[in-house]
């Protein structure tokens, strides 16, 4: 069944499609964490009456979820790019050698 799958993915395109856009996500989460301390910050500082926290340095803990989501998308992209594209090359082992 997987095999079925993994057929009709690469002959449509969507694999291609589906992968492409988890790279960009992957891409687009590990640059958003470089903004998100920023945008907290400046967050903090217009609504700095209303919060009880003040703090008005950068947090780089801000930064971790998007580290986080980044790296998660990207080894999903990477494993689904592995197992769409390229074969394993045991099973043209076994075959080789029964013949």
């Amino acid at each position: 069944m997987l095999e079925r799958l993994r057929s009709v993915l690469v002959s449509s395109f969507v694999g291609a499609i589906a992968l492409g856009w988890i790279f960009a996500q992957g891409i687009l989460h590990f640059a958003y964490m470089f903004s998100a301390p920023i945008a907290s910050w400046v967050t903090r500082r217009e609504y700095h009456g209303m919060v009880d926290r003040v703090n008005a340095g950068f947090s780089l803990h801000e930064a971790l979820p998007e580290l986080a989501k980044s790296v998660l998308l990207l080894l999903v992209g990477y494993f689904l790019l592995r197992w769409l594209y390229y074969r394993s090359s045991q099973p043209q082992a076994q075959q080789a050698d029964s013949q």
